[in-house]
């Protein structure tokens, strides 16, 4: 997941880079995260160049991961077709405050930003694979769970409706109604 920035122009360059089972297994395993799976090669079509004296790289992440939601705690196979965009400043002198960003811009060559699409580099060469890892890892697309009977909505219909509140404060006005019974 490394390319070198001092080989990009003004002009973009495109890169393909493919991460095999075992890399993602391996990443997500230094995250925490043992439910998730790739399921096949993921591949990253990708496309930089310097904006000034940023660089900018934008692209899609494409293959098959099995996820575990984070709502219903259901595990599902997801076909994942993400785009991305991530805008990286020179970090120079700079030293992030948290220590975990501090560390993964010696280790990477970068550290992100709170937002994912922006961040620091140093060095002539990038590690994106924490960056590629966020934008699998947050590529959640189960329905969760029902919020009137809690039913899974993995694919399917519970039966309930669409439950509309007209006020945030009618569920507590329903509550006091029923405390004068």
């Amino acid at each position: 997941m490394k390319f070198l920035v001092d080989r990009l122009t003004a002009t973009a360059t495109e890169f393909r880079l493919e991460a095999d089972p075992g890399w993602w297994r391996d990443a997500i395993r230094q995250s925490g995260d043992v439910e998730s799976l790739a399921l096949g090669p993921i591949e990253l079509r990708l496309r930089a160049h310097w904006m000034g004296e940023d660089v900018y790289i934008e692209g899609v992440a494409e293959g098959e991961v099995r996820l575990e939601c984070s709502r219903c705690l259901a595990r599902y196979r997801h076909v994942l077709r993400e785009t991305f965009r991530l805008i990286l400043e020179p970090a120079g002198d700079r030293l992030p405050a948290d220590p975990e960003a501090a560390e993964a811009l010696a280790r990477d060559g970068v550290c992100l930003g709170d937002e994912i699409e922006a961040g620091w580099f140093r060095g002539d060469q990038i590690d994106l694979g924490a960056f590629f890892r966020e934008v699998v890892s947050l590529n959640e697309d189960c329905a969760g769970l029902c919020p009137s009977c809690g039913a899974e909505l993995g694919g399917k219909s519970c039966g309930c409706g669409e439950v509309r509140v007209d006020s945030p404060f009618a569920v507590l006005a329903a509550l006091k109604g029923a405390d004068r019974r």
